[in-house]
């Protein structure tokens, strides 16, 4: 198999760092066992090139981070009824090991912030994992950076929805990989399609990101701490003068 395309055929849309309303949110999308094991049905072929790349990407947002699992429903209703009759092998518990995000991640999973702010996982029973829980921590005018897999399935999946929403998503193609090198190409140029609702970045690019909005909260924080340490000194009884 030849190198990957990281779909970068195009020139990246490089995001700009957020303004103080705004906050940049990384979602990892189902690093998991089921994933991630070439003895799996599922496997994509590729996902232990990308491990690294969203390694360096969580320690960048641990504060503003999630990663998402994908896990199967207790009784598949509907169009899944023949999905999981094509793949009995996945109606498992949510505990079952297939579904545990894949050790090299585990301590990255277990030290971001999550969707609560106790850390745990974003679990659901469907390709997307955009929905309130997600919403919630990316905030009314956030973005939404996105790795994981597979690029053609749940990272298509949840920024098409994210979108619909009207968040900014931004998908690393270089920490996506999908069920096969075509596969990836053909859903990175889909979401392109999207554009501006949806971008295509490289790590390097989000890395970028992630330190210039450090560096300007830190700045703000720092002016904020000079504005009150140069505020005038009060009695505590305020300003009675004239009345």
């Amino acid at each position: 198999m030849s190198a990957p395309d990281a779909g970068l055929g195009t020139a990246p849309v490089v995001p700009e760092p957020s303004p103080v309303s705004l906050r940049t949110v990384l979602a990892v999308i189902d690093m998991q066992n089921v994933f991630g094991d070439p003895a799996s049905p599922w496997c994509a072929p590729r996902f232990d090139e990308v491990v690294e790349p969203v390694h360096r990407l969580a320690q960048a947002f641990a504060d503003r981070a999630v990663f998402t699992r994908f896990i199967s429903p207790a009784t598949p209703i509907g169009a899944w009824r023949a999905y999981y009759e094509d793949w009995p092998f996945a109606l498992q518990p949510p505990a079952a090991p297939l579904w545990d995000v894949v050790p090299a991640l585990a301590a990255d999973a277990a030290a971001v912030v999550g969707t609560d702010g106790d850390g745990g996982t974003l679990d659901a029973p469907t390709f997307s994992k955009w929905g309130p829980e997600l919403a919630r921590l990316v905030g009314p005018a956030g973005r939404l950076v996105l790795a994981g897999v597979s690029t053609d399935c749940c990272v298509l999946s949840t920024a098409l929805a994210a979108a619909d929403a009207g968040v900014e998503v931004v998908v690393v193609a270089d920490a996506c990989t999908g069920i096969d090198d075509e596969s990836h190409t053909k859903a990175l140029d889909v979401m392109r399609l999207y554009a501006p609702l949806v971008t295509v970045a490289t790590v390097v690019d989000v890395l970028t990101l992630a330190q210039s909005e450090r560096e300007a909260q830190a700045a703000r924080e720092a002016q904020v701490a000079r504005a009150a340490a140069s505020a005038p000194a009060t009695d505590g009884h305020g300003d009675h003068h004239g009345r």
